[in-house]
């Protein structure tokens, strides 16, 4: 989990509390049905429900495992994106320097102009993974009713405020015309600092280690966007969920039988309680099932990284990082605000 809030026990319960109810009432139903209204034939052996149980739990382990590998590539690819963007900026910074101990007014405008060109390729990039897919949930439709409540940046600013301010004005038209808004600035990049090197302000050594970066930032936002475009496939997904759901309305009446036949064997050594024990199936019931449901909403909530929930990884407070770190690097004094995490949670 990405969240800075304790994924506690308290944390859990609170998250799956609808399904909780509906389990309680839908063991309690079943019950009633078997108990109260006499509908004994309201059961089925416990060993096939079993042997459907097993199956489900390797599937949705299955499942885990593939969600959590997808949350774990994103990070090391915005991992990838932190490092390679601070010695790009330090690299265009010092290649100025050769043989010389200070620059030229132009050299230090081109610094700052390159510095502000990839912040604006961090910001238009985390908006395109912000960008809403068909096969995402809609986690912020009601954001308001939730106890937690949090911040996503981009679905709050529009692109367009928070791209102006780094590009110049036939910059950001330019940028603004093309579908693949990062791979425009990545080309602007490189046709600066092409111009550099023919002006002799960088050697050809610098351009090509400089051109190198540009090529590892190309790839890394192609490795994200892999991520972003290309679902979990639903042949898993989908049937986790089905055979969960299965498991969960068979699991009652498999236990049911298994409680009432204990109640009798107690009831027949002289205890009245053995009466009601077959009540006692509704805890143990919904302690199965709701371990089930629950990771199975585990492994739902990491298939898609970039999404906006709570469990992504946070692709805006890594690129604002990236943009106050590369802005002092170049000794610039007014630093972008840091993103406020509302509960803690980051984004």
């Amino acid at each position: 989990m990405y969240t800075q809030r304790r994924f506690s026990f308290k944390s859990v319960i609170i998250w799956t509390k609808r399904e909780i109810i509906f389990f309680v009432a839908f063991s309690t139903l079943i019950t009633v049905l078997f108990d109260v209204l006499d509908v004994k034939w309201l059961q089925v052996p416990l060993t096939p429900v079993g042997l459907v149980g097993t199956a489900v739990a390797f599937l949705v382990g299955f499942q885990n495992n593939a969600a959590y590998d997808r949350i774990w590539e994103a990070r090391k690819i915005w991992g990838g994106i932190v490092n390679t963007s601070r010695t790009l900026i330090i690299t265009v910074k010092d290649s100025f320097y050769l043989h010389r101990s200070e620059i030229s007014q132009d050299e230090s405008e081109a610094i700052k102009t390159i510095t502000h060109r990839h912040i604006a390729w961090l910001t238009v990039l985390r908006y395109a993974m912000r960008a809403k897919k068909p096969w995402e949930a809609s986690y912020q439709k009601d954001n308001s009713k939730h106890k937690f409540v949090y911040n996503v940046p981009e679905f709050n600013t529009p692109l367009e405020d928070e791209l102006e301010p780094y590009l110049s004005k036939e910059e950001y038209d330019y940028v603004m015309s093309k579908d693949n808004k990062p791979n425009a600035i990545i080309s602007l990049q490189s046709k600066h600092l092409r111009k550099l090197t023919d002006e002799k302000k960088l050697w050809d050594f610098s351009l090509l280690e400089l051109q190198g970066m540009l090529q590892e930032l190309t790839a890394l936002q192609g490795k994200s966007e892999r991520i972003k475009n290309f679902p979990y496939p639903k042949q898993y997904g989908s049937l986790g969920y089905h055979f969960v759901h299965i498991f969960m309305w068979l699991l009652p009446m498999a236990i049911i039988p298994t409680f009432a036949s204990m109640g009798a064997d107690i009831s027949a050594a002289g205890s009245s309680f053995g009466d009601y024990f077959v009540w006692f199936n509704i805890p143990f019931t919904v302690i199965v099932i709701w371990v089930f449901n629950t990771m199975l909403r585990v492994g739902l909530a990491g298939e898609n990284p970039f999404e906006g929930s709570p469990n992504d990884v946070p692709i805006s407070n890594i690129a604002r990082g990236i943009s106050r770190d590369i802005l002092q690097i170049i000794d610039e004094e007014e630093l972008p605000e840091a993103f406020e995490n509302t509960n803690d949670i980051q984004m």
